[in-house]
């Protein structure tokens, strides 16, 4: 049956219509989408990194450079240094609480004491194979102070540089935990080019923060709930005085059966896989190999003691600790995200 001429104009008029609504709904989606899109990346702007499972480095991995220190002790303290040829920078490095300057390198000759733990000899070589001479020197206590201590080690950087003929190099700071701490109220007393303040929000509500302070890099782990409050409102106080301010962000990450062996000199293949298998039979980490919890809060030890399959140097022991309360990523210094640590160095070299 043929519609009437004027129905059939009536109802292509209702599609038109119909069309016109829905391209305009479309079109009003994508609209809100491209700007929900433009404000996370405004938003997130300051962060350099977020991370997904990182990109593991083995302990070996720089074959074109050797850890050789050099150590002194000055002002009741130790000091201990590595200088590459044609230094373009210089970084201090600032451990945490019940950190020495010794866990940087490893044990040898000229460095009887070192103890190398996997992240921090890493965070040397990663620094040593980009031409930034490397100086750390040990607190005076178990942990940072921000008094006099602050003036010792101001000294100890000068004199050291000068003694070295490194005091036009850019001079840049990274320091953990406590050490994040005290490098965030270092830099008011001593010029740096940028800092990277790992695993703590720094000194920033006890501090008078001028437009001259220093470029400055958060790397932390946002599963530690406070920590990662702190900083972004740390973030926020440091942006709007002008200074340039990132972060990067430290997620867990799974256990392999070779993970240890990868990241720890003296852990072979046989003992990391053992040591993989013990953590699981023992509930330690999940099926997917994801620490249950914190290294620290995990009785791993103690399992270790009980069975005779595994053979570990005790020495080891606070190497496989670090690592396991890395892969859990509350609490710890890591080398993982060395290369956007190094770019930030690099980009603000003055």
């Amino acid at each position: 049956m043929l519609l009437p001429l004027s129905s059939m104009l009536k109802r292509r008029s209702q599609s038109q219509a119909w069309h016109g609504f829905q391209n305009y709904r479309l079109s009003v989606l994508v609209t809100c989408l491209i700007l929900i899109l433009l404000f996370l990346i405004f938003n997130n702007s300051n962060k350099i990194q977020v991370s997904l499972v990182p990109t593991v480095q083995k302990w070996n991995s720089f074959e074109s450079v050797q850890l050789r220190p050099t150590i002194e002790f000055r002002n009741d303290t130790d000091v201990i240094w590595q200088i590459p040829d044609s230094a373009k920078a210089v970084l201090f490095l600032a451990h945490g609480c019940d950190g020495r300057a010794v866990n940087f390198w490893d044990r040898s000759p000229s460095c009887p004491n070192c103890i190398g733990l996997p992240e921090e000899r890493l965070l040397v070589l990663h620094a040593l194979v980009r031409k930034f001479a490397v100086v750390s020197i040990s607190s005076m206590g178990k942990c940072w102070t921000f008094g006099e201590e602050m003036l010792i080690v101001k000294n100890i950087i000068r004199w050291w540089l000068r003694r070295n003929k490194l005091e036009k190099l850019p001079l840049v700071a990274l320091g953990a935990s406590s050490g994040g701490y005290f490098v965030s109220a270092l830099a008011t007393i001593l010029r740096f080019s940028s800092i990277t303040i790992m695993i703590a929000e720094g000194k920033f509500d006890q501090m008078d923060v001028t437009g001259s302070y220093p470029p400055t890099l958060f790397v932390h782990m946002p599963n530690d709930l406070y920590r990662q409050q702190k900083i972004s409102e740390f973030i926020q106080v440091l942006k709007n005085k002008g200074i340039d301010v990132a972060e990067v962000e430290c997620i867990e990450f799974p256990l392999s059966p070779f993970f240890l062996a990868d990241r720890i000199p003296g852990i072979n293949q046989t003992v990391s896989a053992k040591l993989f298998e013990l953590f699981g039979e023992k509930g330690f980490i999940d099926k997917k190999g994801y620490m249950k919890n914190d290294g620290r809060a995990t009785r791993w030890k103690d399992a270790l003691r009980k069975t005779k399959e595994i053979v570990l140097d005790k020495n080891l022991v606070p190497h496989v600790q670090e690592e396991l309360n890395l892969a859990f990523a509350y609490h710890e210094m890591t080398s993982l995200q060395s290369d956007q640590i190094f770019k930030w160095f690099e980009s603000h070299m003055k």
